[in-house]
């Protein structure tokens, strides 16, 4: 015979399953300290320089890399 399950406490654990999954991204993304926010936005600044430097064609000429 086969056991019988009750779809709202599945349901219930499921959805608490969740939102301990959001509240540690939350924790691991808002509980640093502010030292470690800046050494990440300066990475972050970083990265992009170095990745608008690579850049062939201007951004936002609407024709892409081509040259004319």
């Amino acid at each position: 015979m086969a056991e019988i399950v009750n779809l709202n406490r599945v349901r219930k654990a499921r959805e608490r399953a969740e939102a301990e999954a959001r509240a540690a991204a939350n924790r691991a993304a808002h509980g640093r300290s502010k030292a470690e926010r800046e050494r990440d936005a300066r990475a972050k600044a970083q990265r992009d320089a170095l990745l608008d430097g690579a850049r062939l064609a201007p951004p936002g000429n609407g024709k892409g890399s081509e040259k004319r």
